[in-house]
């Protein structure tokens, strides 16, 4: 009887070491296709890192501006605008700290990975006439130096700025609402704010979602800024200069000229057509009145 051996076992059989090594393989690479695949979203949910602070330089040469003699006789005229004193008996000075200032990044509402919440805008000194009247005199960085670029009553910059607890306080101008981001979680600071997020704050990847929501086809380039109507997000009330440095400014580009975290432009956004208007008026203060709230 001639015998038969029995056939060799195939090398790619289920349970051979071949066939295993093939599974593993696959679902590695189905597994990598899936991460690959989210990693978009998973750096956008990542907590995106402070925005830098502003050279101590930079601090000192905006203070010297804001409180030059030529800020000071604006600042004059500006606390006399009402009558409540007298421009000679005005006194101003300024008081505190000049403090940076962050709004809404731009990169942040398009869901750019990586992109922190908020971006150095201006920065701002408190003054104080004798009478009590406070306002905000901004500063901006203009041809190699820093000029002040607009005057807004009161002090918001300078006491949303105090009430951080060790986070960054940011403005969304769009509906000035102040908040205070601390690692992935974004604190309200005044009723606008309670109003868009709640009282109880939000994480940042649904703030995120909130202004992609309301911003996101209304950034520099897009078919509303090409309609000239990148001035603000409101009715639109009055017309000329002054009406636009009054209302509320559009998400705005990159406006540092040295770099993405060098110090601002009299170009920025929040100042805006402020501080256009400063300019073209030979470097004097644009006197805005804040929003009434």
């Amino acid at each position: 009887m001639t015998e038969r051996s029995a056939p060799a076992a195939s090398a790619t059989g289920p349970g051979t070491p071949a066939r295993r090594t093939a599974v593993r393989a696959a679902a590695t690479g189905t597994l990598a296709a899936a991460l690959l695949g989210l990693a978009p979203q998973s750096a956008l949910a990542a907590t995106p890192a402070p925005p830098p602070a502003p050279a101590i330089s930079a601090v000192t040469e905006a203070r010297a501006a804001a409180t030059a003699p030529g800020t000071l006789t604006t600042l004059s005229r500006f606390f006399a605008r009402d009558g409540a004193v007298a421009a000679a008996k005005a006194q101003p000075r300024i008081e505190g700290r000049t403090v940076p200032v962050y709004v809404l990044s731009p990169d942040f509402v398009r869901g750019k990975a990586g992109a922190p919440v908020s971006r150095l805008e201006f920065l701002a000194s408190t003054a104080v006439s004798a009478d009590g009247q406070k306002a905000s005199v901004w500063t901006a960085r203009s041809r190699g130096a820093w000029k002040v670029v607009n005057i807004a009553t009161g002090d918001d910059e300078a006491r949303y700025s105090a009430a951080a607890d060790g986070g960054t306080v940011f403005q969304e101008p769009q509906i000035n609402a102040w908040y205070e981001q601390r690692g992935d979680r974004i604190r309200p600071l005044d009723a606008e704010a309670r109003k868009a997020i709640g009282a109880g704050g939000t994480t940042v990847a649904a703030y995120q979602k909130r202004v992609a929501k309301a911003y996101g086809d209304k950034l520099p380039g897009s078919a509303y800024d090409r309609r000239g109507e990148a001035g603000g997000y409101g009715p639109q009330e009055g017309t000329g200069s002054a009406a636009a440095a009054a209302r509320p400014q559009p998400v705005a580009a990159g406006a540092a000229a040295d770099d993405s975290s060098g110090p601002v432009t009299a170009a920025s956004a929040v100042a805006g057509a402020a501080a256009l208007l400063a300019l073209g008026l030979s470097g004097a203060a644009a006197l805005r009145r804040r929003h009434s709230r």
